[in-house]
């Protein structure tokens, strides 16, 4: 199935100069591009490479509005936006067809929606449900009790421990790991009658498994990067509000609260019981400590870490550094520091 240059303009928010009835099946950049495919251009600079190109269309800013060109040119104000959105009108084209593989173990109580596509050797548990469109890859878990909801995407590999909830239009990527049992332990010293004549011996101190009997909920609109951990509650519940994205290799112990349209980078790692505000964007490798919290738009840059019970407060204030300050600080006291190495 192809989409012309209106439909897209339309759909985008954008409008057309030349031909609306232009056929576009795919995207590409602007070097790889080939007939049928869409390009964007957000510089002026590159603008002629794109014209130069094999592609059938080009999204380019309002610069292009009154150039000349045999190529469709779809006008935006935000042309990397709606290259994204064209792009996802142009995937739809290709959802698969609608199946339980037969290789696939479906639990009698469990609801699979008519539309949805279950794939080889994957396990759907007792009472788990998986709502319409939604597409569950190869070799995938999903527990008992887990509700899985409408438009997801779960590629391959991915396990889904029991009572997690994920809302529709997720997306979780190959390898993640989702509720696990959160890292909870209360040390304990034995007793001296369990050391006597005959008893198992003990270490000096030992560790009792903190019950970890709480949920996941993952609301509308996530992305999971792949090989992800997010841990359940341990006596409530996680939560990882709608439109956040997560990349992959990331962390998430129990109890914690991410809020929506939070963005974190891969290998970031967090404690348990951390809250994490609305629009808050998280660099690479950013470490948290437990019972912190993280105020709405704050940025933490690569690397930084945050020192437990900590409260980082500001929108729109980046935080660098370990224990994380504001730049400006952060950047005053790197030049102190060489200034100290400077002397004799």
């Amino acid at each position: 199935m192809r989409r012309t240059a209106g439909e897209i303009a339309k759909a985008v928010g954008a409008h057309v100069v030349g031909d609306e009835r232009a056929e576009i099946n795919g995207v590409a950049s602007i070097a790889s591009a080939q007939s049928g495919d869409l390009v964007f251009v957000e510089d002026e600079k590159h603008f002629d490479s794109a014209l130069r190109s094999k592609a059938a269309a080009v999204i380019a800013g309002s610069f292009a509005a009154q150039a000349q060109s045999r190529k469709p040119l779809i006008v935006s104000a935000h042309p990397r936006l709606a290259f994204a959105q064209a792009a996802k009108l142009l995937s739809e084209s290709h959802e698969r067809k609608p199946e339980i593989h037969s290789s696939a173990v479906v639990l009698p109580s469990a609801v699979v929606a008519e539309t949805a596509v279950i794939d080889p050797w994957t396990f759907v548990g007792e009472k788990a449900t998986v709502g319409e469109r939604t597409w569950i890859g190869a070799g995938c878990v999903v527990g008992s009790g887990v509700v899985i909801g409408e438009d997801c995407k779960i590629y391959p590999r991915v396990i889904v421990y029991p009572g997690t909830r994920i809302g529709d239009r997720a997306i979780v990527h190959a390898g993640a790991v989702l509720g696990a049992d959160g890292f909870g332990y209360v040390r304990n010293r034995p007793s001296a009658d369990r050391t006597g004549e005959g008893a198992r011996p003990h270490p000096a101190i030992a560790y009792e498994k903190f019950p970890q009997i709480g949920t996941l909920v993952i609301e509308e609109d996530v992305e999971i990067g792949a090989n992800t951990t997010i841990d359940r509650g341990a006596l409530e519940t996680t939560r990882i509000g709608r439109g956040t994205k997560i990349d992959n290799l990331v962390h998430i112990g129990h109890n914690c609260q991410i809020g929506e349209n939070v963005i974190i980078a891969a290998q970031a790692g967090f404690s348990g019981s951390i809250v994490i505000e609305d629009n808050v964007v998280i660099g690479g490798q950013v470490g948290v400590g437990e019972h912190a919290r993280i105020q709405e738009g704050v940025l933490l840059g690569g690397q930084a870490g945050v020192l437990p019970k900590k409260v980082l407060r500001g929108k729109g204030v980046a935080f660098w550094g370990t224990p994380a300050k504001p730049l400006r600080e952060y950047l005053q006291s790197l030049a102190a520091l060489a200034r100290l190495g400077r002397k004799d």
